[in-house]
């Protein structure tokens, strides 16, 4: 029986009990020695804010019943000293992957299982520096913005919000109902259903200048229609997949790309030379581009001739940034 097991089964002792009970019987029901049975006893009081009295004349432990907190109850939330450390160690992540994301909560929460891991015997705290999470390509966004649209989400409202696109540098004034907040590549973004426009959209949450809650029914689209419509092509972009990208790894590469997932619905197959050929299903180029050519000659697309069409496009102007001729 784990230490924390042994707290509750007191607790059960005492609470269920109309008159006190024994060490002996403690002893007994909880498997331990007296030693043991003491330093529960202790750290109950200690840390737990147990009202636990012995009675002289009864010979036994009971709650006092004169206590402001009568009739005493443990504290909500129980883990043993794995689960703890588990739960400091996903804290920790959290705070690598979403630095400055409720950041006094989740120290305020730091503090506590340290606490705790401290009041479990045997246990000690998990070197967390040990665990490092880098951030390539983070943008920076408000923070107060962030929580407000998280406030939005997990209580269905509806914002206002002022929009700054990149695509076309304009700035825009519309409401949307939220329905997902996704961190991708390092970055935050808000999947809704924007009310001007009629449809869903995706919205970097780094280019969103302003947030106001606004009083009116918010719009929920069913998981199943949100998945369909974000998770279906490749990348961060969404919709209907139009078109299949073939690609062929060089036989270096595919060491790599052959253990990478870049869609969930990706085709693969290793081809009679040693390459790897990839086939995923997208709508715009423009991510993938990105993808493609940071792989420069060691991977060649195949189709569809639109695609190769944009890596050619893309290729040549390189050449011309750096004087390059076509017969180098």
């Amino acid at each position: 029986m784990q230490y924390i097991d042994k707290i509750f089964k007191l607790h059960h002792l005492l609470h269920n009990h109309r008159l006190p009970v024994s060490g002996k019987t403690i002893e007994e029901e909880l498997q331990c020695s007296r030693a043991t049975r003491e330093r529960i006893i202790r750290d109950m009081r200690d840390f737990l804010g147990a009202p636990i009295t012995y009675d002289n004349s009864r010979r036994g432990y009971h709650y006092d019943q004169h206590d402001a907190f009568y009739p005493y109850e443990l504290p909500g939330l129980w883990f043993n000293a794995g689960e703890l450390q588990a739960l400091l160690a996903c804290q920790h992540l959290l705070a690598e992957l979403t630095p400055g994301i409720l950041k006094d909560e989740i120290n305020q929460l730091k503090v506590r299982l340290d606490k705790l891991l401290t009041q479990a015997p045997g246990t000690s705290k998990p070197a967390l520096n040990k665990v490092k999470i880098l951030h390539q390509g983070q943008r920076h966004y408000d923070n107060a913005y962030f929580m407000c649209i998280a406030a939005a989400l997990f209580d269905n409202k509806r914002l206002k919000i002022e929009y700054h696109a990149r695509s076309d540098d304009k700035t825009t004034l519309r409401q949307v109902s939220p329905q997902t907040l996704v961190r991708y590549r390092d970055n935050w973004y808000l999947d809704a259903w924007c009310h001007a426009r009629n449809e869903l959209r995706s919205f970097s949450i780094d280019r969103i200048q302003q947030v106001i809650l606004v009083d009116s029914p918010v719009e929920l689209i069913e998981p199943e229609q949100l998945q369909n419509h974000f998770a279906e092509s490749y990348g961060i972009f969404s919709g209907e997949p139009e078109h299949v990208a073939i690609l062929n790894f060089s036989s270096i590469r595919a060491r790599w790309v052959a253990d990478e997932q870049w869609h969930p619905k990706q085709k693969s197959q290793w081809l009679e030379d040693g390459r790897f050929q990839l086939q995923i299903p997208f709508k715009h180029d423009q991510e993938l581009l990105m993808d493609i050519l940071k792989y420069g000659a060691d991977v060649e697309v195949v189709a569809p001739a639109s695609l190769v069409a944009a890596i050619k496009s893309k290729v040549w102007k390189m050449m011309e940034l750096y004087g390059c001729s076509e017969d180098r």
